[in-house]
């Protein structure tokens, strides 16, 4: 299995390097690249996808668990 890095950025989306696969609840695929970043704010109207609504929104996100 090769390596897949996932770091939250901070303020910002999932940064997910790494060849991984990505479904929907219906179990449908996407087709993502080696890149991707996912939503955390909840705001994108490109989701599960970030689309840069988190900074007009002022997104603030735990980094660490506590």
């Amino acid at each position: 299995m090769a390596d897949v890095k996932i770091q939250p950025l901070k303020n910002g989306p999932y940064h997910i390097e790494g060849t991984v696969s990505l479904v929907d609840a219906d179990g449908k695929a996407y087709q993502v690249e080696e890149t991707i970043h996912l939503c955390r704010c909840g705001g994108s109207s490109n989701k599960p996808f970030c689309d840069g609504t988190h900074r007009r929104e002022g997104f603030v996100a735990e980094e660490t668990a506590p």
